[in-house]
């Protein structure tokens, strides 16, 4: 949106000398001034109606942010449970890459978080 602020803020200087009438460069200024706004909530609008076409589908597509999730947490368990465990009997379990899964998983996670913060709003 800074880009478009960017570009606006020079037009609306420029309103002073081609447009002498006060009330019409004002209803001018405000257009352009909000004309970032309006595209990024159009853009919000079209990820939203993107993410629920998404989770119609079958559950190939549906399913892969579960199945991600699950692949992570199973990664964890196998390098902090089962390999720690495994080890004080004798089993050498070879560990996961965390460096891979855990900004995946911080990810899905923080869009998860969003996602709860956006449920209980509309709840009120």
């Amino acid at each position: 949106m800074s880009i478009f602020n960017s570009l606006i803020a020079p037009v609306t200087g420029l309103l002073d000398k081609f447009i002498p009438d006060a009330d019409t460069k004002q209803k001018i200024a405000h257009e352009l001034a909000t004309m970032a706004e309006r595209h990024g909530q159009q853009i919000a609008l079209a990820q939203i109606k993107l993410n629920t076409e998404e989770a119609k589908g079958n559950w190939f597509q549906s399913g892969w942010r579960p199945a991600t999730g699950w692949i992570c947490v199973g990664g964890f368990a196998v390098n902090f449970l089962i390999s720690p465990l495994a080890a004080g009997i004798g089993v050498d379990i070879p560990q996961a890459d965390t460096s891979t899964m855990l900004p995946v998983l911080m990810g899905m996670l923080g869009l998860g978080g969003l996602r709860t913060v956006e449920r209980l709003k509309d709840k009120k």
